[in-house]
């Protein structure tokens, strides 16, 4: 695997959505793997120092994955994300929400569609986030950039290492 992966992220304010763009010189298995099973999540979605620990992941429709991002010093900040469609190896669709370590959800939260495909061995996923308040948008938004493209270049560490 060489470096010829694509991160991509915009955000539209007027519609409340961000949108991610990424490709992967990869299998289209195994970037689907590295989204759908908590062993592998584990190992690339919280941007460095902080590491992702799932409490536990259930991917199917009316699943659920619980999981914490646990910084340096051992904060946590939990999050809940419930599968509302799967279409395997193509896209699945959740509603995420942060919570507390009880599973109480802070609402509102947002809703990610997953779209997966495979283009001339390049493997494409493109997230689309939908957040029903603008304020939360706003106020997630320059931690969140700069963390996805620390986790996109986890995952794309990992990808090498997995192939």
């Amino acid at each position: 695997m060489t470096s010829n992966s694509l991160f991509d992220l915009a955000v539209d304010k007027t519609t409340k959505t961000v949108t991610i763009n990424m490709e992967f010189e990869a299998a289209h298995s195994l970037v689907w793997d590295a989204f759908t099973k908590p062993e592998l999540l584990d190992q690339w979605v919280a941007p460095k120092p902080y590491v992702s620990k799932t409490k536990y992941m259930d991917f199917k429709v009316g699943g659920r994955r619980f999981y914490a991002m646990i910084g340096p010093e051992g904060q946590e900040r939990w999050a809940m994300q419930e599968y509302t469609s799967i279409t395997p190896k193509t896209n699945f669709k959740m509603k995420n929400a942060f919570a507390d370590k009880d599973e109480n959800l802070e609402l509102p939260g947002s809703d990610w569609d997953h779209i997966f495909s495979e283009q001339d061995g390049m493997t494409k996923v493109r997230i689309t986030i939908y957040n029903e308040s603008l304020v939360r948008l706003e106020n997630l938004l320059d931690g969140f950039k700069i963390g996805f493209k620390m986790s996109f270049d986890n995952l794309t560490s990992l990808l090498k290492t997995i192939h």
